[in-house]
C-alpha cells in the first residue's frame, strides 16, 4: 500500500466517524437555514398578500444564488482549501439567517434570503470535493450517503422547527431558532472536521477555468449526471413546496403544526441516503439510480388520493426515492471526474439549485392552473425524463473499474 492511500480514511476509524460527524453538520446547517422556510410559503403568502409562486421565491431566490455562486467558490476553494471556505459559509449563512428575520419587508427579507443562499454555496460542492479527496474509495459511498443524510436532518429539523414555532409564535421565531441551531453546528464543524490531507493548493488562473469547467461537459457520463440533478430536485422540491397549500385546505384542514410535522418523513431521507450509498458501493451505481427514481413516480401517484395516510405513504416514498438517487448521482460525479473534483461537483449542484429554483416556482404555475393534480404530473414528466437518464447511463462503459 503506498503513502498515498495510507492519508486516506477508511469506514469505521475514529478520524473517519469525527470526519462524517462534521461533514453532517455542515449538511445540516445549510438545509435547515435553505429549506427551513418551506412549511411557512403560506403563511408568507397570507403575511404579505403574495400569490403561492411569489412566495415560493423565498426559496427559489436563495437557492438560484447559490448555484450560480458555486462556480465561483469551487475554484476559489481549490486555492484557499476545504475547510476555510466551508467554514466561512457556515458561519456566515446562519448570521444572514438571524438578520433576515429582523427586516419587516418582503422585498428587504427577499434580499437578505438571497444573501443567505450567495454565503451558503461555500459548502454543498466543497463538501463532495472533500469527500472525494480524503475517503478511501470503499469509504467515499456510505461517507457521501451519510453527508447526503445530514442534509436531510436539517432539511427536516428546520422545517419542523419553523412549522410548529409559527404556528404558536411566529414565523419570526421559527426562523431565528433556525438561525441559532445553524451556528451551533458551524462551531461543530469547526472543531470537528480534520484538516485535509489529500488535498494540494491550486494556483488561481481564471482563464483556464472555463476550459476546466468544459472538460467535465466532454465525458460521455457527467451531463447526464448533471441533467439528473436539475430534474430530480427540480421534481421533489415541488411535492414540499405545494403540498402545504393542499393540506390547509379542506378537506384535510391541518393546521401549520401538522404540516410541519410530516417533514418528519425526511428521517426516511437520512437512512435512504446512506442505505442507497453503501448498496451502490457494492452493486454498482448504475444498477441502483434507476430503481431509486422508479419509486418516486410510485409515490407521486400516492399523493393524488384523497385519504391521508396514502398521502403521507406517497411522500414518504418520494422522499425515498430522491435522496436515494441523489446520494447515488452525486457520488458518482466524484468516479466519473478524474481531475477537478470540486467543479464537477460544484456544476452537478449548480443544476440542482436551480432545478429547486427555477423548477420549484414552474410548480406554482402547475398548482395555480390545475391543483395537486397538476403538480403531480409535472412531478411526473421531470421523473420520467430522469428515468430515461438513468436507464441511459446504465448502459455506459466505466472509465475506471470504481466508475460502476
Amino acid at each position: 500500500m503506498d503513502e498515498a492511500s495510507d492519508r486516506l480514511i477508511e469506514a469505521g476509524t475514529p478520524v473517519f466517524r469525527r470526519t462524517t460527524l462534521a461533514l453532517a453538520a455542515a449538511g445540516f446547517s445549510t438545509f435547515a437555514v435553505l429549506y427551513g422556510v418551506q412549511p411557512l410559503l403560506p403563511v408568507f403568502a397570507d403575511t404579505f398578500g403574495v400569490s403561492p409562486a411569489e412566495s415560493s421565491l423565498a426559496l427559489s431566490l436563495p437557492c438560484a444564488m447559490l448555484a450560480f455562486a458555486l462556480l465561483v467558490v469551487s475554484p476559489l476553494s481549490e486555492v484557499l482549501g476545504r475547510k476555510p471556505v466551508m467554514m466561512a459559509s457556515l458561519f456566515a449563512s446562519a448570521l444572514l439567517t438571524l438578520v433576515a428575520v429582523l427586516v419587516p419587508s418582503w422585498h428587504g427579507f427577499l434580499v437578505l434570503r438571497a444573501l443567505t443562499g450567495l454565503a451558503a454555496s461555500g459548502l454543498p460542492a466543497v463538501a463532495m470535493a472533500y469527500v472525494s479527496e480524503e475517503m478511501h474509495g470503499r469509504a467515499i459511498g456510505l461517507s457521501m450517503g451519510l453527508l447526503i443524510g445530514g442534509n436531510a436532518l436539517g432539511g427536516m429539523v428546520g422545517r419542523l422547527i419553523a412549522g410548529i414555532i409559527a404556528d404558536h409564535a411566529s414565523w419570526r421565531w421559527g426562523l431565528g431558532t433556525i438561525g441559532v441551531l445553524a451556528l451551533l453546528a458551524a462551531v461543530a464543524f469547526w472543531a470537528s472536521l480534520p484538516p485535509s490531507r489529500g488535498f494540494t493548493a491550486n494556483r488561481m488562473r481564471w482563464r483556464e477555468v472555463p476550459g476546466s469547467f468544459g472538460q467535465h461537459f466532454r465525458d460521455p457520463g457527467l451531463p447526464w449526471l448533471f441533467a439528473e440533478a436539475f430534474l430530480l430536485m427540480g421534481g421533489f422540491v415541488n411535492v414540499y413546496n405545494y403540498i402545504g397549500f393542499r393540506l390547509l385546505d379542506p378537506p384535510f384542514s391541518l393546521s401549520q403544526s401538522a404540516i410541519g410535522a410530516i417533514f418528519v418523513v425526511y428521517l426516511f431521507g437520512t437512512v435512504s441516503s446512506a442505505l442507497t450509498g453503501e448498496i451502490a458501493s457494492r452493486l454498482g451505481r448504475r444498477k441502483v439510480l434507476w430503481l431509486a427514481i422508479l419509486l418516486g413516480l410510485g409515490g407521486i401517484g400516492l399523493t393524488l388520493s384523497s385519504h391521508l395516510w396514502l398521502i403521507i405513504a406517497g411522500i414518504v416514498l418520494v422522499t425515498v426515492s430522491f435522496f436515494g438517487a441523489h446520494s447515488v448521482a452525486s457520488s458518482w460525479i466524484g468516479r466519473r471526474a478524474l481531475r477537478d473534483r470540486a467543479q464537477a461537483s460544484s456544476v452537478y449542484l449548480c443544476l440542482y439549485y436551480l432545478g429547486s429554483s427555477v423548477l420549484g416556482t414552474a410548480g406554482g404555475w402547475f398548482f395555480a392552473h390545475a391543483g395537486w393534480t397538476g403538480v403531480a404530473l409535472f412531478f411526473a414528466t421531470l421523473y420520467g425524463l430522469a428515468l430515461a437518464i438513468a436507464l441511459h447511463l446504465s448502459r455506459l462503459p466505466p472509465l475506471v473499474p470504481a466508475d460502476s
